[in-house]
């Protein structure tokens, strides 16, 4: 069999500062991938250009919010400093002795009053725009979650529509946890993405664009001012992540290495115990514990001194925007309010670039996981049925293998010229040494690969000539591996046949000697099976997958190791139910234990891909060869 490709999983984990954590997954062809993306985007084209209208729309209103508070904090300055400026002339007059005339025209000269009908109108405006900001973000947010669903529901079904036409040998190159990530962690990436990044990525900088102009039509010099603090803000952020990506690397690499460790010992852990391992166990997890805290707290300080190193620079621009703008207020260039406001934008200014950066971050390894689904949606497929496909009208049983040959890899063959003639009805045992080409033979039966050359045929069909469907529908199959799902026991059984009677699958259960056991259950054919079946024993979890074979009433019978994972006694039954199942079919057993295939018309010996003996039991024996040492080696007490 093909070696298995096992392949980490992929994702993107941010560190405590702005564009700090672990390396980035990135794309190899990030222009391709993304272009490829944004057909998927196409149909929503429409939606799309009406979210970022909306987030700019709800970003000017946003941003137009501290001008115009600004508008109110000038008018009670004026107010409080008019009330100051006719006090200290009052006390100056007093002080100086000047004529009481002089001091009563001062007190009677009018006191500014703060004008709290224009303040209250200038709250009443804020409090609508922010509201009408918030609608519009609201209904953004509704719309982008729909865009982002509906995207990746085309993605999973085109992904799931290729994964049915993905031939076998690709599950056998994938690890099942490989797939499952990439229809599962990488889907959810993007839709997390485009729902939630993407729409935070537009606001950000339409965000920049508008504070940066409002910051302008305040004050130019000051506008200058607070953009020198910029190139010192990034410096000190880059130098900071260029140190601290190797640590936050290395944190990750130890993180996989301790729970490896432990998944590893946890799943062990009887073995473990038994062989007196604990200590050595223990010392390995303190030694990975101990090297993940050294790399761990190097860089969570190194990412949590970016925000402290970055308000440094901000506050030292703060001071040289208080200092200009009180200058530019005291020659009357600005109103007090405007440095209100203008403090302000710089504090909003920061944050959009902070999150740009992130998100660029965030972006590099959703286009890295999209890349993983459309490496899927780009595997070859199986080849097509052809269009005058064959039926068998007349069904008898009889198989041949007519010179074949296969190869999992192009350049390495297994099979070379595998010549077999089965008859109608006969049962058929391989039997052979593990990887000896046993359960290959079957699956090249079942066409779940394709032949490099020769020809199987089915009752003189060449079976590359039916439908795969049609074909796999004369086949039923019982693998040593059982696969049960949650749901009740009548519900798997009732799995091999659609339809199929309570009165049928109770047959099927007692053929199989599985009623016995299910009767004795509290809720009988009604008990739930869980996630992993694993409420009943792995024996009762091979009765009930041969019950469902037999309720299937197939033409051809397919029996994978069947009887590996049951008792003596109840593997002496079941040879006695499978006998009255195989009466009339053709029948495919691969065995290990040779006593349950003395009574097959011929025994397949493989080895190394190659049939290198064949005949019954009796004719093997006799030729004391492969067959006659592996059958003595598990009976030489006879």
């Amino acid at each position: 069999m093909a070696e298995k490709n096992q392949r980490p999983q992929r994702g993107h984990r941010m560190g405590g500062g702005p564009m700090l954590g672990a390396p980035v997954q990135k794309a190899k062809d990030f222009k391709g991938t993304l272009k490829r993306l944004g057909t998927y985007l196409k149909p929503e084209r429409t939606r799309f250009v009406l979210v970022f209208l909306l987030a700019i729309m709800s970003t000017i209103f946003t941003i137009s919010g501290p001008k115009i508070m600004g508008k109110a904090t000038t008018k009670l300055g004026e107010a409080i400093i008019g009330l100051y400026s006719h006090q200290i002339k009052l006390m100056y007059a007093i002080q100086q002795n000047m004529p009481q005339s002089t001091i009563d025209a001062i007190k009677n000269q009018p006191v500014p009053l703060v004008d709290f009908e224009y303040i209250g109108k200038v709250l009443l405006l804020l409090i609508v725009l922010y509201i009408i900001s918030a609608l519009f973000r609201f209904a953004m947010s509704y719309i982008m979650s729909s865009v982002a669903q509906s995207t990746v529901y085309n993605m999973r079904k085109d992904v799931k529509s290729k994964l049915d036409r993905l031939p076998l040998k690709y599950y056998d190159g994938h690890s099942h946890g490989d797939v499952l990530s990439r229809i599962t962690n990488d889907m959810e990436t993007i839709a997390t993405t485009l729902q939630q990044s993407l729409t935070q990525l537009i606001v950000s900088l339409v965000s920049v664009v508008g504070i940066l102009i409002m910051m302008l039509t305040i004050s130019p010099v000051m506008t200058l001012i607070a953009l020198l603090t910029l190139p010192m803000s990034m410096l000190i952020t880059v130098i900071i992540a260029k140190n601290s990506q190797k640590y936050f690397s290395k944190q990750q690499k130890t993180l996989g290495e301790l729970n490896g460790h432990v998944e590893e010992m946890y799943t062990g852990h009887k073995i473990v115990k038994a062989f007196g391992h604990e200590e050595a166990s223990v010392e390995k997890f303190v030694d990975i514990n101990h090297e993940l805290y050294d790399v761990a707290w190097k860089a969570q300080f190194m990412s949590g001194i970016v925000f402290p190193a970055l308000n440094f620079v901000n506050n030292l621009g703060y001071v040289l925007v208080c200092v200009v703008g009180g200058l530019l207020v005291a020659k009357k260039k600005i109103e007090i309010g405007d440095i209100q406001a203008f403090i302000q934008y710089i504090r909003q200014f920061t944050q959009p670039i902070v999150q740009i950066a992130n998100i660029t971050n965030i972006i590099q390894s959703t286009i890295a996981s999209a890349e993983r689904v459309f490496e899927v949606l780009d595997e070859e497929e199986e080849i097509e049925d052809i269009e005058d496909s064959q039926d068998i009208k007349d069904f008898k049983g009889q198989v041949e293998f007519d010179h074949v040959k296969f190869g999992y890899v192009a350049d390495q063959t297994l099979m070379e010229d595998i010549n077999i003639e089965v008859e109608a009805g006969h049962t058929i045992a391989i039997v052979g040494p593990t990887g000896a080409g046993k359960t290959t033979l079957v699956n090249l039966l079942m066409r779940f690969y394709e032949l490099n050359g020769g020809a199987i045929r089915i009752d003189g069909v060449d079976i590359s000539h039916m439908k795969r469907g049609d074909l796999r529908q004369l086949f039923g199959m019982v693998l040593q591996d059982t696969w049960l799902f949650k749901g009740t026991i009548r519900d798997n059984i009732a799995y091999g046949r659609e339809n199929a009677t309570e009165e049928e699958i109770i047959r099927a259960a007692d053929l199989a000697h599985a009623h016995h056991f299910i009767m004795t259950l509290p809720e009988g054919y009604d008990t739930i099976l869980n996630e992993e079946a694993s409420n009943i024993s792995q024996g009762q979890k091979q009765l009930l997958t041969i019950a469902r074979a037999i309720l299937a009433d197939p033409r051809i019978l397919i029996l994978d190791e069947a009887t590996s994972n049951v008792d003596t006694r109840t593997e002496v039954l079941i040879q006695k139910a499978m006998g009255n199942l195989m009466q009339g079919r053709t029948s495919f057993v691969i065995a290990h234990r040779l006593s349950t295939i003395r009574d097959a018309e011929l025994i397949l010996v493989m080895n190394q891909g190659t049939i290198i003996e064949q005949g019954n039991h009796h004719e093997l024996l006799e030729k004391e060869g492969f067959y006659a040492n592996l059958y003595n080696s598990q009976f030489s007490e006879d």
